[in-house]
């Protein structure tokens, strides 16, 4: 929680530098990038590569003390900084924030964005299988991300035409 708290903020603090773009722009800018990425969660635009830092946090964190390597893990996940990002959503999702240039909005975003990342591994351990519950989400996760980022792009649509 705390690291996506920290990322929302961040993005929050730099959206200043947007704010003299009108707003109608800003709109536009949040629904036209989220469009590209649904086209390429869809395999519309496969070679659009999204910059990341493709490295999992090290296991060694948990090793030399539990209680605060969990919790260093946790907030490096959240922050979605120093890990894989399978899907274009969190990226549409960043520039949103950085575009609506609203602490509510910002602090919304990073409140989603640690629900879903603990979504996944809590869901994960509550199936008790998890070998076969990697096994279904890697089936569906072509449907989980584009479903996700369309949705995602439908609201936003809307929050745009009532913007303008």
């Amino acid at each position: 929680m705390l690291g996506a708290l920290l990322s929302a903020l961040v993005l929050w603090l730099a959206s200043g530098l947007v704010a003299p773009v009108p707003t109608g722009w800003r709109a536009a800018g949040t629904v036209g990038f989220a469009l590209l990425a649904v086209a390429r969660d869809a395999g519309l635009l496969p070679r659009l590569r999204l910059p990341q830092n493709a490295r999992q946090v090290p296991q060694d964190v948990l090793q030399r003390d539990l209680a605060r390597g969990a919790l260093q893990f946790g907030f490096e996940m959240g922050t979605g900084v120093r890990t894989y990002v399978s899907a274009s959503l969190p990226y549409a999702l960043a520039l949103a924030v950085l575009l609506a240039n609203d602490a509510g909005v910002a602090l919304l975003a990073g409140l989603g964005f640690a629900l879903g990342r603990a979504a996944t591994p809590t869901l994960r351990f509550a199936s008790g299988t998890g070998e076969e519950w990697d096994d279904r989400l890697i089936g569906r996760l072509p449907l989980l991300t584009t479903g996700a980022a369309t949705a995602a792009t439908a609201a936003w649509t809307v929050l745009a035409l009532r913007a303008w």
